[in-house]
């Protein structure tokens, strides 16, 4: 029989099962504190496992974190594949952005992740790492024309600039517009960006 069809083993399977809890209790506590205000004990406790276990599944914390960024951007809400091919981006992303920062809705973890990490220079520049090899290499994949990688990193920070003001500081105007309106106003300026859909 050919190995690939082999049942997993029990402990491949255990493997699997402390990879995927200290990623779960990683991405808990960096999105409530932000890198620096975790550290390896307190992830391995939420874990079930001890810090020893985490250098050998990740290496240190540097690479942790820099794993747990992945895993937050692997089922991405706007830049999902369902937005990506519908025939009107624009107005996709922009329904998408409004629908995901809404009343009641909670701020996405991977978001909150950034946002409490970027003081820390180590966790910036893994943030940064990731980013460029996921979102903006989707984003600027969809671009045609001049100036792709800049009109990419354009989009990236309106969308994680409008999650702040109106999600983080509840910027008014944001916060009390009529979500039809704001998705209208949103779909011009990624217009700007992506280009109308009977332009493409």
């Amino acid at each position: 029989m050919n190995s690939s069809n082999q049942p997993p083993s029990p402990r491949s399977s255990k493997a699997e099962a402390t990879r995927a809890a200290i990623l779960k209790s990683a991405r808990r506590l960096f999105a409530a504190h932000g890198y620096d205000g975790v550290g390896l004990r307190g992830i391995a406790e939420g874990a079930g496992v001890t810090a020893m276990m985490i250098g050998r599944y990740f290496g240190s914390k540097e690479g942790l974190f820099g794993d747990v960024v992945t895993d937050s951007m692997r089922d991405p809400v706007i830049l999902s594949e369902a937005n990506l091919a519908a025939p009107d981006i624009a107005r996709r992303f922009a329904e998408a952005l409004i629908g995901l920062t809404g009343e009641g809705a909670e701020p996405l973890d991977g978001f909150l992740i950034l946002f409490r990490s970027t003081a820390s220079p180590v966790a910036a520049r893994i943030a940064r790492e990731r980013i460029l090899a996921a979102h903006q290499a989707t984003a600027q994949d969809l671009l045609k024309g001049q100036h792709a990688a800049e009109r990419a990193a354009i989009f990236l920070s309106i969308v994680a600039g409008f999650q702040m003001n109106r999600q983080m500081l509840q910027l008014d105007p944001l916060v009390r517009a009529d979500p039809a309106l704001l998705i209208e106003l949103m779909t011009r300026v990624f217009e700007a960006i992506f280009g109308a859909a009977d332009k493409r």
